[in-house]
């Protein structure tokens, strides 16, 4: 049975019934099993907001100083992680809340001025297949552990391909747009290494889009085949994805 990673931008959790939908969407096929990576980052600057922080990015990643790191843990592998699995409960599944830790993954500090901010390394065995064979749905957040036992905030687009490529999984990005856009704000089929540099280059790629770009041409490279970047807006969208049609944009080394 076909193994998919689906990687939720947590802006799902802003629309009402949408990640349900989506949900229903997967309840439904049953010729494959699926995995939930998620992230969260409306609802962290929420909680940053409430208690009186200042968010920041770097190239599209949160800078996660230590202090802040109980609320961006608490945002997401508590409050976006159990919202999501309400919505999975709902529509019939039966989900298990996980960390990256969980699923396999150790963490590492990726550069000292984004704080908490981490890499996906391998390292430890992983719960997810045990899961998969017992009929559950693991909803992974983005939080990561490192050796040391500190918490990292590990960007959820990094996360899911790491995951993917340990379980030799097909993966999917979920995002809140149709589809990569080019200058005229058009939508994208297809990128391959060489367009996806000249339009980061042009700027016409860039933010939270250039970290998901670049993690799905990885992953494109390791899984040696092509990605899809699609919206959660559109549960038909994911349907039409699994049978092999072509929808959003194909990301091909």
């Amino acid at each position: 049975m076909q193994t998919w990673v689906i990687k939720l931008g947590g802006a799902v959790l802003n629309t009402e019934d949408a990640a349900k939908a989506l949900f229903e969407a997967l309840a439904s096929q049953t010729q494959a099993q699926f995995v939930i990576v998620h992230g969260g980052g409306s609802l962290v600057d929420n909680w940053l907001t409430e208690a009186g922080f200042a968010s920041a990015k770097h190239q599209g990643l949160r800078i996660s100083p230590k202090e802040q790191m109980p609320y961006i843990v608490g945002a997401l592998a508590g409050c976006a992680n159990k919202q999501l699995m309400s919505q999975a409960i709902i529509a019939g599944h039966k989900p298990v809340g996980l960390s990256l830790y969980e699923a396999g993954i150790i963490s590492s500090q990726k550069l000292k001025a984004l704080g908490q901010v981490g890499n996906c390394d391998g390292g430890v065995q992983s719960v997810i297949p045990e899961l998969l064979k017992l009929g559950r749905l693991p909803l992974v957040s983005s939080i990561g552990f490192g050796e040391d036992g500190l918490w990292y905030n590990v960007n959820a687009d990094e996360a899911a391909a790491a995951i993917a490529k340990e379980l030799n999984a097909e993966i999917i990005f979920m995002t809140d747009v149709e589809a990569v856009l080019d200058a005229n704000k058009q939508p994208l089929h297809q990128l391959d290494t060489n367009q996806i540099n000249t339009l980061i280059a042009e700027g016409v790629i860039l933010g939270g889009m250039e970290v998901k770009v670049k993690t799905s041409l990885l992953a494109a490279q390791h899984l040696r085949r092509g990605v899809y970047i699609s919206s959660w807006q559109k549960p038909e969208n994911l349907i039409a994805l699994l049978a092999g049609e072509h929808v959003g944009t194909k990301i091909t080394p």
